[in-house]
C-alpha cells in the first residue's frame, strides 16, 4: 500500500482543524443564542448554564485533541521537529508551577485577570497531561523523550500539588 506524503498529511490535518473550528463556533453560537433568547432561564438557574458551558467547553477540548494527535504523529517522524515540539511542552508545563505559586501565595495583592488566568491554566491542566503523555509515548528520539518526560513530570507534579492544597483548605 502506497504511504501518503507528508505534504497531504499536515493538509488533512489542517482540514481537521478547520473542521473542529467549524463545529465549535456551531456549538457556541448555538449556546448563545439558546442564552440570549431565554434570559429569564439563565438567571433563575445561572449554575445549571454554567456547568452546561463548562461541558460545552470540555467537548470542544477533546475535540482539539483529536487533530493534534495526528499532528504529534506526524511531527514524531523528525528529530529536529519533535525536539522542538518537546521544549515547547517543557514550557508550557513550567507555567503550571508559576500560575499554582502566584495562586498560593500572592492571590490577596494579584490583578483579577491575572488570578483568572493562572486559575484557568491550572483548571485545563488534566488536558495538557494527557497531552504530554501521549507525546511522551509517540517520541522516538531520546532528546525529545527526555524532555517530554520532564514536562510530564512537572506538569503532574504541579497537578498533584495543587490538589494538595485544595483539599487542604476544605
Amino acid at each position: 500500500m502506497k504511504q501518503v506524503s507528508s505534504r497531504v498529511q499536515l493538509w488533512l490535518i489542517a482540514i481537521g482543524y478547520a473542521g473542529v473550528f467549524a463545529i465549535s463556533a456551531a456549538l457556541l453560537l448555538v449556546r448563545y443564542l439558546q442564552e440570549i433568547s431565554h434570559p429569564a432561564d439563565v438567571a433563575a438557574a445561572g449554575g445549571m448554564y454554567a456547568f452546561g458551558d463548562l461541558i460545552v467547553y470540555l467537548f470542544i477540548a477533546c475535540l482539539f485533541m483529536i487533530p493534534t494527535f495526528f499532528l504529534v504523529r506526524v511531527m514524531a517522524r523528525s528529530e529536529s521537529a519533535y525536539t522542538t515540539y518537546s521544549q515547547a511542552l517543557m514550557s508550557l508545563s513550567l507555567t503550571a508551577p508559576v500560575c499554582l505559586g502566584l495562586l498560593s501565595f500572592r492571590s490577596d495583592r494579584m490583578p483579577e485577570n491575572l488570578s483568572a488566568l493562572c486559575a484557568y491554566r491550572l483548571m485545563w491542566a488534566p488536558f495538557i497531561v494527557l497531552g504530554i503523555g501521549v507525546s511522551w509515548f509517540l517520541a522516538k528520539f531520546a532528546r525529545a523523550k527526555r524532555l517530554t518526560a520532564y514536562a510530564f513530570l512537572v506538569e503532574t507534579l504541579t497537578l498533584c500539588t495543587a490538589f494538595v492544597l485544595f483539599i487542604k483548605q476544605l
